[in-house]
């Protein structure tokens, strides 16, 4: 109901085409590629196609994970987090960004946009603790692997869910109430297609050095926290590989972190350098803020399905099995039927 609230307010038939458009003083106006609004149709198309990968890849396997019982392992409980972290990302942003693209539906109401904010930026740090979790998994499935079984329980695993849940509504609830207290510059061009805490706190009438702190404060305190987790994690895991004999065991205890660094790596990047961006460069070109922008939106949720079905061989032998049922059902059913359909 969220979303579909979010795009009818981005549809609205009182908006003008470009920049013709004009905004009441409680609104935004969303921005998708500055200077290519002709081609926006054009754009639209390969954009399509990365929510469509996006949204069949996490779904894929998210599926795949629920229904096949040999996957109910901890390492892919944590996996099916993930998926299931990107995909309501990916749905948070998809109204706007298509209304833009399609509709040229650029204005969007501050109760619209805070809400979009609150649902992007607890996603977005939603998955930064999920990459924690499978970072701790990591660690203990190669340095303590007599207590991983002990450690990683159904209801242990259910617990650091719930944690991870109530840690982000706890911290990011505040900052969303506080802004709904602040007035705003009416009327704002904005820099993407979506509503992001620093690009929009440029715009409040109050001094935006202390809203800008608290989120920055957030920004370092969440993901600044949970990288340095991650980075002790795998040194204390290169340690123990380091310190087998055995080439192929190394090789293979190494094999097992391959796509969480690959995940770790594209969700960590593209965010840091969004961040960064707005709030210590404030005269970067929007051409800028809207590449980098894209790439924090598309990279992750498109990557991590790719990269897991690719190095994960259970992964893919549960999908290419699923596949084959699904093409051995079809004239199996067709046969009961007769020749006469």
């Amino acid at each position: 109901m969220i979303v579909v609230s979010l795009f009818r307010v981005c549809s609205q038939p009182t908006m003008v085409i470009f920049n013709n458009t004009t905004s009441s003083s409680s609104n935004f106006l969303l921005t998708a590629f500055p200077g290519l609004e002709l081609a926006h149709v054009w754009i639209s198309i390969p954009v399509c196609c990365l929510y469509a990968i996006a949204l069949l890849g996490n779904s894929t396997i998210l599926f795949i994970i629920i229904v096949e019982r040999s996957l109910h392992k901890p390492m892919y409980y944590f996996l099916a987090m993930l998926s299931a972290v990107d995909l309501c990302l990916t749905i948070s942003t998809l109204p706007t960004v298509l209304g833009v693209l399609w509709f040229h539906a650029r204005e969007i109401s501050l109760k619209a946009c805070l809400i979009q904010m609150f649902f992007v930026h607890g996603f977005s740090f939603l998955e930064s603790s999920v990459l924690v979790a499978m970072a701790f998994d990591r660690f203990m499935a190669i340095c303590n692997p007599l207590k991983y079984a002990i450690v990683f329980t159904d209801m242990i695993i259910l617990v650091i869910g719930l944690v991870i849940c109530i840690r982000q509504v706890i911290l990011i609830f505040p900052m969303i109430l506080a802004l709904t207290r602040v007035s705003f510059h009416g009327g704002q061009e904005l820099s993407h297609p979506f509503c992001y805490h620093p690009d929009m706190i440029k715009y409040t009438y109050s001094n935006p050095w202390i809203i800008n702190f608290w989120g920055m404060f957030l920004q370092l305190y969440l993901t600044g926290t949970d990288l340095l987790f991650i980075l002790f994690s795998y040194v204390l895991i290169l340690r123990t590989v380091l310190s087998i004999v055995a080439p192929k065991k190394q090789q293979k205890a190494l094999s097992t972190c391959v796509c969480h660094i690959c995940a770790v790596t594209v969700f960590y990047v593209p965010m840091i350098s969004l961040s960064f961006t707005h709030r210590l460069f404030s005269s970067t070109p929007k051409v800028v803020c809207s590449i980098l922008a894209n790439v924090y939106l598309f990279l992750p949720p498109v990557l991590n399905p790719v990269i897991y079905s690719l190095k994960t061989k259970t992964i893919r032998q549960a999908m290419l099995q699923l596949l084959h049922f699904k093409g051995s059902q079809g004239p199996s059913v067709r046969s009961h039927r007769g020749p006469w359909g």
